[in-house]
């Protein structure tokens, strides 16, 4: 028993004299929020009001970096002579992206997942998750294009409980451009393709200028587009959004 005990202890104060001459690991790099609220109130003809808000979060380490977004939109109105104010609109959408970077700049691979919620779409749900390579096209001083693409599955389910499992490739571009220090342009664009031509893709676009008013504050105006290829019976295959909104960074 003393020689083993020996081998052990020798071994423990080994490899506490390396951890007390390690240096000590290196802090992760901040963690980025961006938080996005905007209200439309509108009187007249038609009484409507919105909301919208937004969040970001971006974490980048030596290895991985991550992404994490949530959207909500809850819109209500009454039309002249109606007695009654409805819900129109009322949407959540929820997205969460893990790269593992690879040696080549601006290379990684990816695992991608969302969710939405519309409750006007004709859909209880819409979800989907993929896997594959994400890169930059190109560069420069003021701007850049990144693309991620890779095959993955989607599942959803209608109001009438019609469920439905489909292969796709998931397609999404990123291009943003600073015009100046004080204005900045950025169009996304992604889509779930389904890979049989009877089944539902699904596309988003957004487009947006931001204003920088003051230290971390910024005004945003921005166009948002869902896209369905096959709209359910009664429901149309775009909507858009269009929006003037305040964001904050952190």
């Amino acid at each position: 028993m003393k020689p083993l005990r020996t081998v052990v202890l020798a071994f423990g104060a080994y490899f506490a004299t390396l951890s007390y001459a390690e240096e000590p690991p290196a802090p992760l790099e901040p963690l980025s929020l961006e938080l996005e609220l905007g209200l439309i109130s509108i009187t007249g003809n038609t009484e409507s009001s919105a909301l919208r808000t937004k969040a970001t979060i971006k974490q980048d380490f030596k290895e991985w970096k991550a992404k994490y977004q949530g959207d909500f939109l809850y819109k209500r109105s009454k039309n002249e002579g109606e007695s009654e104010t409805k819900t129109t609109a009322h949407k959540t959408f929820l997205s969460a992206q893990s790269d593992y970077k690879l040696s080549e700049e601006n290379s990684s691979v990816f695992v991608y997942g969302s969710y939405t919620d519309d409750r006007f779409s004709g859909y209880e749900y819409q979800n989907s998750i993929s896997v594959g390579y994400s890169g930059r096209i190109f560069e420069d001083e003021s701007s850049f294009l990144d693309y991620s693409a890779g095959p993955g599955y989607s599942f959803s389910q209608t109001d009438e409980g019609e469920e439905d499992k489909i292969a796709i490739v998931h397609v999404e571009l990123q291009y943003k451009y600073e015009i100046n220090p004080n204005v900045t342009f950025q169009q996304g664009i992604s889509t779930d393709a389904a890979l049989e031509s009877n089944k539902n893709s699904t596309s988003k676009s957004e487009t947006s200028v931001r204003v920088k008013l003051i230290g971390n504050l910024h005004m945003k105006a921005a166009y948002s587009l869902t896209h369905n290829s096959i709209a359910l019976e009664d429901k149309k295959k775009t909507d858009g959004t269009a929006s003037v909104i305040f964001s904050y960074t952190f």
